[in-house]
């Protein structure tokens, strides 16, 4: 049978085939420590499994509009008004199958063959896939340590050409946890208003802030970068909505009816239940994402110390998401070797750094409990110092 051209030049999710690998083995009772998935380990707060429940008993099972509940879209509208200073309507709103399609639909509206789109390395591992599946090119700029890879002025202005059309802005970032200073965003906006190109901010991460980190949405800096930005999230990270499939993108309505038309030919709507459960999660005390936060503070704060005392590892220290990018270049292993043998000699599950564009780093989560934690630490030192 002949695949085609298109899906043969994409590769597979590490990051969903270590995380499977590990459940294989803990449902044959073997003990991994697994710091692989990029999922929150609490339980959806119950007030927004109530409010999913209660939709339920109304009767909310029915299709919708393939754009999302009005309700919903105009929760959002607010949201982001209120707290990302974006200006936009319940019309400029798009719900999708997860943050995850709202960036996969936007590349199908917007990229062809010969476009190109900017994407700073390491990256979610997805973005370059996407952009391939729409018939594009990545252009990959390599970030460092060093600037706590963060991609400077100059590497995005040497990186434009007349082909491109999108770059790709994660802040707080997967896998870093880095944090782009407003300062910084308003720096990379200007560059982008003068060569006028369109930015996704992926902003999923937003909530997840540690110590002094703001977080500033790069739309909100003026018109000019307003109406060049598609804003993309949802509630799988900030509210440990993961596997409800709920996310959204913000965008100027000629791109949001583009996606619309999209998403009424693949998926439709999402799940009409869980949207009321999105909505009492917009709607209701944010005291839940902060108790989550907290938890996660301390656990980043433990976790970046202890690695960073094991010889031959090194990591910066994450201002927001839950990941450790861990520099793993000094034990002269490659990444996909090193998280084999890690998960096969002390069952302790990391994702390679090669999925995200760095063959010498790895990244953990940190989204698992305290004891957790403190295993697979000593589960770590035990297999570098071996």
């Amino acid at each position: 049978m002949k695949l085609s051209a298109r899906v043969n030049q994409v590769s597979p999710s590490l990051t969903l085939a270590i995380a499977a690998k590990a459940k294989a083995m803990q449902a044959k009772g073997i003990d991994v420590c697994s710091f692989s998935a990029g999922e929150p380990d609490f339980p959806t707060p119950k007030h927004i499994c109530e409010a999913a429940k209660t939709a339920l008993d109304e009767g909310k099972t029915r299709y919708g509009a393939a754009v999302g509940e009005l309700r919903l879209r105009e929760a959002i509208a607010n949201k982001l008004k209120k707290d990302n200073n974006l200006n936009y309507e319940a019309d400029n709103i798009i719900v999708t199958n997860g943050g995850k399609f709202s960036l996969f639909n936007l590349m199908q509206v917007l990229i062809e063959p010969g476009d190109e789109v900017i994407i700073p390395a390491p990256y979610w591992l997805s973005y370059p896939e996407m952009v391939k599946l729409a018939g594009g090119t990545p252009v990959i700029v390599e970030t460092s340590a060093e600037n706590d890879y963060k991609i400077t002025i100059e590497q995005l202005e040497q990186a434009i050409t007349p082909n491109t059309k999108l770059f790709v802005f994660n802040s707080p970032s997967n896998p870093t946890g880095t944090v782009y200073a407003p300062n910084e965003v308003k720096a990379l906006a200007k560059i982008i208003v003068e060569r006028d190109i369109l930015v996704v901010s992926d902003e999923i991460y937003e909530k997840i802030l540690y110590d002094d980190a703001q977080h500033l949405s790069i739309g909100s800096i003026d018109e000019e970068i307003f109406k060049r930005t598609i804003t993309s999230s949802g509630f799988a990270k900030s509210h440990s909505m993961t596997g409800w499939r709920v996310g959204y993108a913000a965008a100027p309505m000629e791109i949001l009816k583009a996606m619309a038309k999209i998403q009424g030919h693949s998926t439709s709507n999402v799940c009409t239940f869980a949207q009321y459960g999105a909505i009492a999660a917009l709607e209701s005390s944010q005291e839940c994402v902060q108790e989550m936060v907290q938890a996660f503070a301390q656990r980043r704060s433990y976790m970046h110390a202890a690695v960073n005392t094991i010889s031959g590892l090194s990591c910066p220290k994450p201002y927001g998401a839950f990941y450790l990018f861990v520099d793993i270049s000094k034990t002269g292993k490659k990444s996909l070797d090193f998280c084999n043998q890690l998960l096969e000699t002390k069952q302790m599950a990391a994702i390679p750094g090669v999925a995200f564009g760095m063959d010498d780093c790895i990244r953990f989560s940190y989204a698992t409990d305290m004891d957790t934690i403190k295993e697979g630490i000593k589960r770590l030192t035990e297999f570098v110092d071996s």
